[in-house]
């Protein structure tokens, strides 16, 4: 059945509320959860599901996404026949390099899915995170005789109000959707899409070209509500973890939430459906004499000399003596030296924090320092 399935996932853009996180890179390379970019949880989903051919569609800034998925080798992707394709965006004088959104994108590798010799496309959008075995969905999607089936979720009201234009569901008890509101002042109702959806692949290219024809790029207004009652669209709902990544507050949660062992359990404690990323051979973290670490996630090739809590390091990252970390989420090989405080702050990749200084934000705003700073 995922044989003749392939899958597509989408990078998203440089969105605005994650300011300096996403300057240099997309959606879809940031680091999460101590060693792993989010694209590495939609590669895995998908290669754990049976899907052997895998599109990602790309936009601006993404040399850091092609250096860290290669040809596909550490999903099984590096293959003779399907495997894993980059799909950059087609420059023109009208398309400068970003899409406008997922009709555009998908109008955008029109010959790659020609070419693709699978019937059933799985488009998942990278903005929101979870783990999922897509072949119950496939199941569901075959046994309704859907056109279209849409994942979504459950959320609670204050999350919706969070999000960057959440699409919500109405769905009648059979599962069928009824209704679509986009980024609703008041929703009706929980179940929000997470951009993640399946559809057979003629079906999509045509109403791709429908939905362009008349100027509409937008996935949920041009497909969804326009052929809602003349296409079978069903919903199916995702029982699992959700993390929306749309602001730095969703994405510095995100990141906590590997501390609760329920969540971390959910993710990677699963050997039949593991979560793969590129391998950095390091040594193991050191902890030097009054180095400690509690409630945190620490990459390999730490070296920690002072008080680490509540916090995710990455990998080869320096905290000095005396240095206290809390609730912080510190990248790739950044140095934090002697007597340093760190509370409810994201320093992202090679940054140096001098000694003595300190830094609080709050979990509800955290303090963000770009790439490459010296503070």
């Amino acid at each position: 059945m995922m044989s003749d399935t392939l899958g597509v996932i989408y990078t998203g853009d440089n969105d605005f509320l994650l300011q300096e996180l996403t300057q240099k890179r997309g959606i879809a390379s940031m680091p999460i959860h101590a060693r792993y970019r989010v694209i590495d949880f939609f590669l895995s989903n998908l290669v754990n599901s049976g899907v052997r051919n895998v599109g990602i569609i790309t936009q601006k800034n993404y040399h850091s996404l092609m250096d860290h998925v290669a040809g596909g080798r550490e999903w099984d992707l590096n293959r003779k026949r399907d495997g894993l394709f980059i799909l950059p965006p087609y420059m023109s004088r009208e398309n400068t390099g970003t899409y406008s959104g997922y009709v555009d994108a998908l109008r955008g590798i029109q010959t790659y899915l020609r070419k693709s010799s699978q019937k059933y496309l799985v488009f998942c959008d990278s903005t929101i995170l979870y783990k999922i075995d897509f072949r119950p969905m496939m199941e569901y999607h075959l046994s309704k005789k859907a056109d279209i089936t849409v994942m979504y979720w459950h959320a609670d009201e204050e999350l919706i109000k969070e999000m960057n234009s959440p699409v919500i569901l109405d769905v009648a008890r059979g599962g069928r959707v009824r209704s679509v509101q986009i980024n609703p002042v008041h929703p009706q109702g929980p179940r929000v899409m997470t951009g993640t959806f399946i559809v057979d692949k003629n079906l999509i290219s045509y109403l791709v070209d429908a939905a362009i024809s008349v100027g509409e790029t937008s996935f949920a207004q041009g497909i969804l509500m326009h052929n809602l009652e003349r296409l079978r669209i069903y919903g199916y709902r995702h029982y699992g973890y959700v993390a929306p990544l749309h602001s730095t507050q969703q994405y510095f949660k995100s990141c906590m939430d590997i501390l609760d062992d329920k969540i971390r359990a959910e993710l990677f404690r699963d050997e039949q459906a593991p979560i793969f990323t590129k391998v950095r051979d390091e040594m193991p973290t050191r902890y030097l004499k009054g180095g400690s670490a509690v409630n945190s996630s620490l990459a390999d090739g730490c070296e920690i000399a002072g008080s680490v809590e509540d916090s995710v390091l990455f990998r080869g990252v320096k905290i000095g003596r005396g240095a206290t970390i809390k609730n912080s989420i510190i990248f790739q090989d950044c140095e934090v030296q002697d007597g340093v405080t760190l509370e409810n702050v994201i320093l992202d990749k090679d940054c140096i924090i001098r000694a003595g200084r300190t830094l609080i934000g709050q979990p509800s705003y955290p303090v963000v320092i770009a790439k490459g700073a010296v503070i």
